[in-house]
């Protein structure tokens, strides 16, 4: 997972968090995130990566439509990128930090 772009990791997570969601979904739920436009050029070679990788699954609805779906490595991946994540805010809740004007 840490070879993945920021934009692949946001990719992974929706689709883990949809079921099995075509790329029109994928793509939908995308733009409301970053509230901007994702193009096809965009979106779907990075999904074509994940599924190199291993990390999600690729199958098809019909002659046009493709479904993706999280690998139990992707899943593996998750989970293992979710403890970093949780320990390292861990980590840094016990530092003591002077708290900015901005925190509040």
């Amino acid at each position: 997972m840490h070879d993945l772009t920021g934009f692949q990791r946001d990719l992974l997570y929706v689709v883990y968090g949809l079921e099995e969601p075509n790329g029109l979904e994928v793509k939908e739920e995308l733009e409301e995130y970053y509230e901007s436009e994702i193009h096809h050029g965009r979106l779907y070679p990075n999904l074509d990566t994940l599924v190199e990788k291993g990390l999600v699954e690729k199958g098809q609805l019909d002659e046009r439509t493709n479904y993706y779906t999280v690998t139990r490595r992707g899943r593996r991946e998750l989970r293992a990128r979710r403890e970093w994540e949780n320990d390292s805010l861990r980590a840094n809740d016990r530092i003591d930090l002077p708290r900015n004007e901005a925190d509040g």
